[in-house]
Parts: C-alpha cells; structure tokens; sequence
C-alpha cells in the first residue's frame, strides 16, 4: 500500500496503519535513542514517547520531509526532553564481597552506561546514511563511542549525531532542531572539538578484527581461557599498555596493564572462579558472567564486553547483573 494512503487511513485511527507506517524505522530509532541517551532503558521509553508523539501529531505531518526525517525530529525532541529531566542512575558503591580493589586511576562520569543487545542491532546498522556521514555504523554504536556521546551538551550532541553519524544535511539538521543553518554549524563544530578531547585516538591501536572472524574469535578464546583458569599471566598477556576498564553504575576506572592487572588478581586471589557465555553488545564480543558456588551452581555477576584492538584486547566494561536478560542470558547456570 501507497505510503500517502497508509497516512491517511492512520490519520483516521487506524492503528495497523501506523504501525505498517513506522514499523521499519522502529530499530534505527532505538539506536539513536540510545546513542542520544547512553542507555538502553531511557532509549526504549524515549523510543515509546516518539511513537505516541508522533500518533498524536500525524495531522501536522505535511510531506514536505520524508516520513523518516519527521521521525527523526520528534525521536530527538523526545530525547533532548529526557536528557533535561533525567533521573539518571545514580553511581552504586563497590559491591564485590571479599575483594579489596585497587585505588582507581579515576571515577567515571558516564555511571548510567548500559550495553545495547547485539540482536537489537540487526537491520538497525545497515541503513543508508546520508551524504554528510563522518563514521561507520559499527564505530558508532561502540561503547567508547556512545560514552564519549554523552558527555557532550544535549544540543550539540544531537548535531553530531545526526550530522556525523547520520549524514543529514545541515539544513535538515537546523529543521529538525527549530534552529538556522549557521547554528547547526556552530554547535557541530563544538561537538567536534568535545568529542575529540574526550576520545582522543589512541596511539598505535590498530582497527579491531572483523566481527565474526577468526581473528576474533581466535583472541576471545584465549580471554575465556584465561579468565575462567584465573590463569592471570595469559589474561595479562592479552592487553594493551594503556588497557582501560570501566564498571558501570560503579564509578570505578582503571587506565594502564599494571593496575588493570592488580585489579584482576584481587578477583583471582579472593577465590571467585567463573564461567563465561558469549554474547555480543555494541557489535562487540560480549559475555555474561556466572561465579562459581561450592553447590556447582554458577550465579550470573554482570556482563564483560571487550574492546578488541589488532590481537589485543584495549577494553573491558563490566555491566551489572541487571542486564542478562536483555541478551537472553540466563540467572544462573546448572552444576556441570
């Protein structure tokens, strides 16, 4: 059916026609969403406030932009809306009975960071960019990127992505925005210039393997070896100098392989022994975490998502437990 007929019958209450209307656009704009957010939670709800928006406005809907672009309008007004009100998570206290960590190289600004599914990303990443796109769609859903994202003002975080990730044009930008032209540039230049000084490209990181390769899997097999052996020596082996781990809602960070490798010994020496089950998150290697109980009961702890640069792993984000039933993992694993 025409999409100027499916406008039609939803402008008259037909919900199947709405949904017919905005049900290829639903993942892309989840993604931005969460791009805009930094977590899954808020990038659903603000993703549900679209849709009702635009339900409620689709009278107003006059055709001189595309369908998408209109959705893209409200999806970033919605989002803007909900960076003024956040209530974010707050940071959580060092929960890790029995281990003492280290003194952190620093305390972590972005607290409310959650993973995004791997699952929720098929079809969401392929769509066609515009001509102004700066970034690939892998690069720009990875944890580093969206991190980076967040601490950017709300107004020129919205240019960047929708002008650098998106690849809209500045006019389509100052539409969406209520703004002119000059201002979209203004505020992408800042954005830039933000982003940089919060991501700086690190030296000598060489691009990480293809997803799915054997590369990659080649480097995630000795992670799990040596994470679930506490087998420290080969786990220390595999990162970088500069290897950096975060642990939202905790505040806690650790930049360098010597105090990243202290960290990982208290977890070792205190006796905590793991299982690992692969997933993926932000296009990257992702695993949820069971602990190991004198029962042979394995308790699922948080999921572990890596950051992978040549053969070397440069990132490690630990989620909390909260977050396993988003990638289908499960509470926790049978006696083997």
């Amino acid at each position: 059916m025409a999409a100027a007929d499916l406008v039609e019958r939803a402008r008259a209450g037909d919900n199947d026609a709405f949904r017919e209307l905005t049900e290829p656009y639903l993942r892309e704009l989840q993604v931005h969403c969460y791009r805009m957010l930094g977590s899954l939670e808020d990038a659903e709800d603000a993703l549900q406030n679209t849709l009702l928006s635009a339900w409620q406005s689709l009278g107003g809907f006059e055709g001189r932009a595309s369908l998408r672009t209109w959705l893209y309008r409200i999806a970033t007004h919605r989002c803007l809306d909900a960076r003024r009100a956040a209530a974010r998570r707050p940071a959580k206290e060092w929960d890790v009975p029995g281990v003492e960590p280290p003194e952190p190289t620093r305390l972590g600004e972005v607290v409310w960071l959650q993973p995004f599914p791997g699952a929720l990303l098929e079809g969401a990443v392929e769509v066609p960019l515009g001509p102004e796109a700066r970034y690939e769609q892998t690069e720009s859903i990875s944890l580093a990127f969206v991190t980076a994202l967040q601490v950017l003002p709300p107004r020129q975080l919205a240019v960047l992505v929708l002008r650098d990730v998106l690849g809209f044009r500045a006019s389509e930008v100052a539409g969406m925005l209520d703004s002119t032209v000059a201002s979209v540039n203004s505020a992408l230049k800042r954005a830039r210039a933000g982003l940089q000084r919060h991501r700086p490209p690190p030296a000598g990181h060489q691009p990480p393997p293809p997803a799915g390769s054997p590369a990659e899997d080649a480097i995630v097999a000795r992670f799990v070896h040596a994470w679930e052996s506490a087998d420290l020596d080969a786990l220390v082996a595999l990162l970088t100098d500069d290897v950096f781990v975060s642990m939202p809602p905790m505040p806690f960070e650790y930049q360098g392989r010597d105090v990243v490798a202290r960290f990982c010994a208290g977890l070792f020496d205190a006796g905590r022994r793991f299982d690992l089950v692969p997933s993926r998150a932000n296009g990257q290697p992702a695993f949820g975490a069971y602990l190991r109980t004198p029962t042979g009961i394995s308790h699922g702890v948080g999921l572990y998502v890596l950051t992978l640069t040549g053969d070397r792993i440069c990132a490690m984000t630990r989620f909390d437990n909260s977050v396993l039933p988003w990638f289908g993992l499960p509470r926790s694993l049978p006696s083997r």
